[in-house]
């Protein structure tokens, strides 16, 4: 849901954003790597980065992983992140 997180957690609007904004690009990444059938290494080759690093953001553990990185991968796995903007309540 759209901005629960926000108001579960009394987040600022910026703070509400970004962990929503990633967490769908950790959503995405998974989704994707388990459609295709990828090991951890597969990515981590396609994506430069390292195995540890894929890992990380396989088991949502992001608190490390820079936003760019999440995009490369994304990226490396054959998929384009569209950002759309929108008027916050």
């Amino acid at each position: 849901m759209p901005g629960s997180s926000r108001k579960c957690w009394d987040l600022a609007p910026a703070d509400g954003m970004e962990i929503e904004f990633r967490s769908n690009l950790n959503d995405k990444i998974i989704e994707v790597v388990g459609k295709k059938g990828l090991t951890h290494s597969d990515v981590a080759r396609l994506a430069h980065t390292s195995r540890t690093r894929v890992t990380a953001i396989l088991n949502r553990n992001t608190h490390d992983i820079s936003t760019d990185l999440m995009l490369r991968v994304l990226g490396s796995l054959g998929v384009q992140a569209k950002l759309q903007f929108k008027s916050a309540a």
